[in-house]
């Protein structure tokens, strides 16, 4: 199995990778704005209510067309915690030409706090 985002993000900042974080964490150690990563995980949480058979499997983190029951989904939460580790750690799914967080890809690198 391939490494989450949150996992990968732990490893560029040599924590364990089973580590979670907050908001207000990832802020001061990426220095990206909080505004723009609470935006992030705002449409996380909205995309998995107005998309629910796009969210992943809570134990395996896999997709399938048609979706996973509601109990085996993972929660609006951490749906938006992934999308906010995919924005930081640059997921071209995400932050890619055309895909939906490159505005705040974009407004990320040009508002890093010093």
């Amino acid at each position: 199995m391939s490494l989450t985002w949150r996992q990968k993000f732990n490893k560029v900042f040599k924590l364990p990778l089973d580590t979670s974080h907050s908001i207000d964490a990832i802020s001061n150690m990426t220095k990206i704005n909080k505004s723009i990563l609470q935006e992030a995980y705002n449409r996380g949480v909205g995309a998995s209510k107005t998309n629910p058979e796009s969210v992943r499997n809570k134990t395996t983190f896999r997709k399938r067309k048609e979706g996973y029951a509601l109990s085996q989904r993972l929660s609006p939460e951490a749906w938006g915690y992934g999308r906010m580790y995919g924005l930081v750690m640059s997921n071209p799914k995400q932050a890619g030409e055309g895909k939906p967080d490159r505005d705040l890809y974009l407004e990320a690198l040009k508002n890093k706090k010093n």
